[in-house]
């Protein structure tokens, strides 16, 4: 792959033979990030799963304290007053029948979808358009409820969700670049003890093999995955 100037010039301030702190890392990102626009800082884990069995899938959900630093549009499938609240809590786009039909044949303006149980009959079958896009709604991360409100609230005030994939990868933004250095390490934190929770008594060896930080079309830096606690001792010294 032909890389640009610019990030060759970033790549080289990281030394792929060495493991960084998670502090370094993210001053690493915010140093290498080399779009002009604020770049998203994304985290990709290796994990010690074998994805192909069901009782080592890891997936679920985590409210990142600082947010994502982006407004998620969410489409919410719902009817009556179930709708109107959809609308009240700030869901971008609301409807049923007719808006899953559109879904069907391609709409994907939006970045979360929240669905009512009553309608998942009928979204079911959005599985092959919503699914490979992780955005198909799941009991287990809170986005088949009746509790349309907190669903959307939850969303748009920088929850997150994550799904490990079939190389035993997951990935996870934590902010932009913007970000001040805290306010990335304790979503990072935040994230990470989630994944940490949520380990599959099945998985052998060790869980937590590799970390990488990125930036939006930035160099992929090496983190230490040892060090899961206390990320912000070096900034409060």
């Amino acid at each position: 792959m032909k890389r640009s100037k610019n990030w060759k010039n970033a790549a080289a301030q990281v030394d792929r033979a060495s493991l960084y702190s998670p502090l370094d890392g993210v001053r690493l990102a915010k140093q290498t990030a080399t779009t002009k626009f604020d770049a998203t800082v994304e985290v990709a884990l290796r994990l010690g799963v074998d994805p192909r069995k069901a009782d080592q899938m890891v997936r679920g959900t985590v409210n990142l304290p600082h947010g994502t630093g982006k407004t998620a549009r969410v489409l919410v499938f719902a009817t009556g007053d179930r709708a109107e609240e959809a609308r009240a809590a700030g869901a971008d786009i609301v409807g049923s029948d007719e808006l899953i039909d559109e879904v069907a044949k391609g709409r994907l303006d939006f970045d979360a979808v929240v669905a009512t149980p009553d309608l998942m009959g009928k979204v079911g079958r959005l599985g092959r358009v919503l699914g490979p896009r992780g955005l198909m709604p799941n009991p287990k991360t809170g986005t088949v409820t009746p509790d349309v409100t907190k669903a959307v609230t939850d969303i748009k005030g920088g929850k997150i969700e994550f799904r490990v994939d079939r190389h035993a990868n997951l990935h996870f933004i934590i902010g932009k670049s913007s970000f001040e250095e805290r306010q990335l390490l304790e979503n990072y934190a935040a994230a990470l003890d989630e994944v940490l929770r949520l380990k599959p008594s099945a998985a052998k060896g060790r869980y937590l093999k590799k970390v990488t930080f990125t930036t939006s079309m930035g160099p992929g830096i090496p983190v230490d995955p040892n060090v899961t606690r206390a990320m912000t001792a070096e900034i409060d010294a």
